[in-house]
């Protein structure tokens, strides 16, 4: 793994679009059924959007029906963090990346065998990199922020 990346509020906003920057760094949460990849079901690999750290392949995302991108997996279990979430009077398990600290979402344990867990992400919290173009950058260099 890389150092952490710590950027300031200012660099932040500069990178992220504002829904991008609400929900990776206020916390916040898309809409169901309204991110760009909730029902998606092209190839590759998801990317963290504020440091392009590959957090999930598409081969682990499923239809959990609750409006959110769901994986079983992570890629790497090095590529997330979790911490404990009781806002909003619920009792919840925070997915982060691990590499700069975006929040991406929630895990519960009612996912498909055999990990019996669905991270639930949110669409603005993530970049789809066609496998292709993964594989491409796996061979050259790390992905750059997008």
């Amino acid at each position: 793994m890389k150092p952490k990346i710590i950027n300031t509020d200012s660099e932040w906003r500069s990178q992220l679009t504002p829904q991008q920057y609400q929900i990776t760094r206020e916390k916040g949460t898309e809409p169901a059924f309204s991110g760009e990849y909730w029902d998606s079901h092209e190839p590759g690999v998801y990317h963290c959007v504020c440091c392009g750290i590959p957090l999930f392949d598409a081969g682990e995302k499923f239809d959990s029906g609750c409006g959110w991108p769901s994986f079983s997996a992570p890629r790497d279990t090095a590529c997330i963090a979790v911490a404990r979430d009781t806002s909003h009077g619920m009792r919840r398990v925070e997915v982060l990346c691990s590499q700069c600290n975006a929040h991406l979402g929630h895990v519960f344990q009612d996912g498909p065998p055999p990990t019996r867990l669905r991270y639930c992400i949110n669409s603005a919290a993530l970049k789809l990199l066609p496998q292709t173009q993964e594989r491409t950058l796996e061979k050259n260099q790390p992905p750059q922020p997008v």
